[in-house]
């Protein structure tokens, strides 16, 4: 670890444009003063490739080896630091559907990794819980033996577990209670629909009530059709609603990818929902009570069902630039901005005077240079 110098001066990212020649002054952990069109103050850091804000995860599971479900701090840390080398400076971590003491004690161990965040390592900003509210034929790579009737008092439990921490959970809005929970932690908690059967009609009540997000767009819920959109239709249709997307080529094409990119502009928030094995070598991984086999195709249960993924954020920008299409100043937002305002996360997602110090350099080949996370320099994975 190294802290930044005062200053860095290249190419950046700046008021939703590449700019050349910007000068970033850094102080205190804070961008103090962002100038464009400045040479090179004496002893400035030199940006070879392009300075953009650091990535913000809305929904990561695990990597390196270690999953936010193993509920121990060393796990969660073990998560962040990798994460942290591909450029994500923020991330929520995310449990799987498990008991009422595995998921709060996963919490638990995520909110004290929160309460004394760590150089390099990326900060734990939220908790998502993933379950365990959802619909069993739509479990996907979750315990199916672990879903469940809603259950307030459950999940004031957990909310007491995670402190001050920001909270999202995802619910399927047919189950049990689901309705009566969003009414009352609307306030304290940011629900996302997902791994659901729910029509459009339902859907669309459950974001009026108080959703506001859409977890894994188009996985593990029915596929968009034209007589009956569906939960699809409902987030598509939403006005302000966002929406995840796994931004790794297999979980949604790249054409649909860079389709809704544009259609829904900024309430796109790409994701990774990395789980255990990423960042590992091919073989059998634990995910929650499941075995997954991961191997060149990605990370699959036994049934060849897709389970996580193996997805950094840094990749998830290469697979919308790359794969989508699209200009990388319109794909840089869904990874920084729009995931940092789900979170409530004032000065993260821009490099502008007052921000955090948080901070990437793509490469020309969008790999990751340079990670800075609160003005101090970060190893990054290259």
């Amino acid at each position: 670890m190294k802290a930044a110098r005062e200053a860095l001066h290249g190419r950046a990212f700046v008021d939703g444009e590449v700019r050349e020649d910007v000068t970033v002054r850094l102080a205190g952990g804070r961008i103090a003063e962002v100038a464009v069109g400045t040479r090179a103050p004496a002893g400035a850091v030199a940006i070879d490739g392009v300075l953009v804000p650091g990535f913000v995860d809305l929904h990561v599971h695990g990597g390196a080896g270690a999953d936010f479900m193993d509920g121990e701090p060393e796990a969660a840390r073990r998560v962040c630091a990798f994460h942290a080398r591909h450029g994500t400076v923020a991330l929520a971590a995310t449990t799987l559907s498990a008991s009422r003491g595995a998921i709060a004690k996963a919490v638990g161990a995520a909110a004290a990794v929160a309460a004394e965040p760590a150089a390099g390592e990326a900060r734990v900003a939220a908790i998502h819980l993933e379950g365990p509210y959802i619909n069993p034929g739509r479990a996907g790579a979750q315990d199916p033996s672990a879903l469940r009737a809603a259950d307030l008092a459950e999940v004031d439990g957990w909310i007491a577990a995670a402190g001050e921490l920001a909270l999202v959970m995802t619910v399927a809005p047919e189950v049990e209670g689901v309705a009566e929970l969003i009414a009352a932690r609307a306030g304290r908690i940011r629900f996302s629909l997902g791994h659901s059967e729910a029509g459009h009609g339902l859907a669309q009540a459950a974001l009026a009530a108080g959703a506001r997000q859409v977890t894994h767009l188009f996985n593990a819920m029915p596929s968009l059709h034209h007589r009956e959109p569906g939960l699809v239709g409902a987030a598509l249709a939403s006005p302000d609603a966002v929406v995840e997307l796994i931004a790794d080529g297999l979980h949604v094409h790249p054409l649909l990818l860079g389709a809704c990119a544009r259609l829904l502009g900024e309430r796109v928030a790409l994701v990774t929902d990395a789980m255990r094995a990423c960042g590992m070598p091919p073989g059998s991984y634990a995910l929650g009570a499941l075995e997954v086999t991961v191997d060149d195709r990605g990370a699959r249960l036994p049934g060849g069902a897709l389970a996580g993924s193996l997805l950094t954020m840094a990749g998830a920008v290469r697979t919308m630039v790359r794969e989508a299409g699209l200009p990388l100043a319109r794909v840089l937002p869904l990874a920084s901005a729009v995931p940092a305002r789900a979170l409530g996360l004032a000065g993260h997602g821009r490099i502008a005077a007052g921000g955090a110090a948080d901070l990437v350099e793509l490469d020309e080949g969008l790999g990751v240079a340079r990670v800075w996370i609160g003005g101090e320099e970060v190893e990054a994975a290259g």
